[in-house]
């Protein structure tokens, strides 16, 4: 399973970016998709994840109200919409693939390269 992550850039304060992250390969196993981020000397960090069927979200409370993750499983892509953006939000974003939309790091299988965001104050 091969994913990729894209959307990633500079934007200011108060500014949205979505990113996208779409799976290739034997995808058929994996259905739960999540989002994960590593701000510089942090550890990573769950963001957001949803089930196969896109009913279920989940986001964390650093986010929430901001983020929003959504699937395209005809595309085999998880987006994660971001509104309203702050400075603590820079970091690098990495998709996962996983059997269970879970917001511990051991629950996916397979992960990104990462796409980096950066917010300006």
């Amino acid at each position: 399973v091969q994913l990729q992550a894209s959307g990633g850039g500079l934007v200011q304060a108060g500014g949205s970016l979505r990113l996208s992250c779409a799976a290739s390969g034997r995808t058929f196993s994996y259905y739960a998709m999540g989002w994960f981020r590593q701000a510089p000397g942090k550890e990573r960090e769950f963001v957001a994840a949803i089930n196969w069927r896109g009913d279920r979200p989940d986001v964390a409370g650093s986010v929430k109200g901001r983020f929003t993750i959504s699937r395209d499983n005809a595309k085999i892509t998880v987006y994660l919409q971001m509104n309203s953006l702050k400075p603590e939000d820079t970091a690098v974003y990495y998709c996962a693939t996983g059997s269970v939309a879970s917001r511990h790091e051991t629950g996916y299988v397979y992960w990104g390269q990462g796409t980096l965001v950066t917010v300006s104050s």
